[in-house]
């Protein structure tokens, strides 16, 4: 099994390639994060998301299930003993430490999920890929290998309404659950790229398509495919060349 760090060496060759780089998505809570990925979707790009790869990672008796179980206690369990996603975010979300503790189990297992994605959509030679990550600039160390990052914005009582309508919550809970997370605002001023979803849908529509136009056009062409290498020395003699460059 490749260790963390040679996963991290080759995350960071990618990143660098000039065929291919790397579009990190983020947002605050019910802004509108996942209606800018299904928009860059349709326009034909490659969305990596986290919280799809998070959901996977905890299914029933994994390696991290059983880490969070020994954690958190049986508690957050349901009849069938899947995770109670609802029980266990209202731990995290009123407790720092707790999501820290959380984060720390779940955050590896994620990355190298989606590392192996990248290198997947890398091999098919796509001009870049989406890495939809929440807590993209809280944890940081995606973050850094980002050529580009969106932060997708609305305003503030927007957002407030938007997460109360969506998860049935009043005003309090949902003031503590945005609370919880980094000052919107402050994404704002970190990322390259804005897309605002305060106003219609056909307003965000123009502008993740403007942005999309922006970054197809801001790579040089794939002359040769990678995948003609895959064809010839197979995915495991591409992933030990890789491994190859990144160890040198």
């Amino acid at each position: 099994m490749l260790s963390t760090h040679i996963l991290a060496s080759i995350f960071s060759k990618l990143s660098q390639n000039r065929t291919m780089f790397l579009v990190g998505l983020t947002g605050g809570i019910a802004t509108g994060k996942s209606t800018v990925a299904n928009v860059f979707r349709e326009l034909g790009c490659p969305v990596i998301d986290s919280d799809q790869i998070a959901r996977q990672i905890v299914q029933l008796d994994s390696p991290v299930y059983w880490a969070i179980v020994n954690s958190f206690g049986q508690e957050i369990l349901l009849e069938d003993r899947t995770i109670n996603r609802e029980r266990l975010g209202n731990i995290i979300f009123s407790d720092r430490e707790k999501r820290q503790l959380l984060n720390s189990i779940t955050h590896p297992a994620i990355h190298k999920a989606m590392l192996k994605q990248v290198i997947k959509y890398f091999i098919q030679g796509y001009r870049y890929v989406i890495l939809d990550v929440p807590l993209l600039f809280e944890t940081k160390k995606v973050a850094r290998f980002m050529k580009h990052t969106i932060v997708v914005y609305c305003d503030p009582q927007a957002q407030l309404t938007r997460l109360m309508q969506r998860n049935n919550l009043i005003q309090e809970d949902a003031e503590q659950r945005i609370s919880a997370q980094m000052p919107l605002e402050q994404k704002r001023k970190m990322a390259s790229h804005v897309i605002d979803n305060s106003g219609d849908p056909a307003s965000t529509y123009r502008q993740v398509c403007k942005l999309h136009s922006q970054l197809e056009d801001s790579m040089d062409f794939l002359a040769v495919r990678l995948l003609a290498v895959v064809t010839v020395t197979g995915f495991g003699g591409l992933l030990y060349m890789l491994m190859k460059r990144c160890i040198i």
